[in-house]
């Protein structure tokens, strides 16, 4: 996160779509449709509902997010936050999913865990990830899931620092927009007192050249008697 170069009270722009963990959001939720899709009833179950607008809302709210922190960075705090909080709701979903259906959560030190940690970890695009879904059981699919929550996460909380690092060192608009007023009112204030100096040097100036006028015009006036 940079603010202009030339003083401006506006952020430069975040272009979201290349934020790693927005990617890492945009496969979460594609491959959460295509799990509940597959694997759980499409009608008389609220999991579906929560599971997809749990993953729909931490992708939009990091969207909301980089957009409204161009003029607020207060915002762009709360909805990253906000997006964090719908990634671990639906971290929690499949958790439950593996539990309810007798399933394993894979160990983080076993082989299958850390291959598929690498994987994620190198992959942030959805095109990465849809020829192997077609291969994975439920089972595969959820732990996948649960590892892009954590890796997205991570990533989220490191950015969330670093913006919150930026606001406590150079404040949201307002304060800048007031260091900008104020660095303009001290920038106006110099300039007028330079203005006034230059104006009494040269009435100094004058009056200096007057004065030696009115001697040149009286020996003039003594020569022709």
């Amino acid at each position: 996160m940079e603010y202009d170069t030339k003083g401006g009270v506006l952020k430069k722009d975040v272009d979201w779509k290349q934020l790693f963990f927005y990617r890492k959001s945009d496969v979460l939720y594609q491959m959460t449709v295509e799990f509940c899709h597959r694997y759980l009833p499409l009608y008389g179950d609220r999991t579906v509902d929560q599971m997809v607008q749990a993953a729909r809302s931490g992708k939009q709210n990091i969207v909301e997010g980089s957009e409204d922190g161009k003029t607020s960075s207060e915002v762009e705090i709360k909805l990253i936050n906000a997006a964090r909080g719908s990634i671990q709701e639906l971290c929690s979903d499949y958790q439950d999913y593996l539990n309810t259906h007798h399933l394993d959560l894979w160990p983080t030190d076993s082989p299958r865990q850390q291959r598929l940690r690498e994987f994620c970890h190198s992959h942030n695009d959805y095109s990465a990830y849809a020829p192997l879904l077609t291969k994975m059981n439920d089972e595969e699919m959820a732990n996948m899931a649960i590892t892009l929550c954590h890796q997205t996460d991570t990533m989220m909380r490191g950015y969330l620092a670093r913006l919150e690092r930026i606001f406590v060192e150079e404040g949201g608009i307002k304060e800048r927009m007031h260091a900008a007023r104020t660095g303009y009112r001290k920038a106006q204030d110099t300039h007028i007192k330079a203005l006034e100096a230059e104006n009494q040097q040269l009435k100094a100036e004058i009056a200096t050249l007057k004065l030696r006028l009115q001697v040149m015009e009286e020996e003039l006036r003594k020569a022709r008697r």
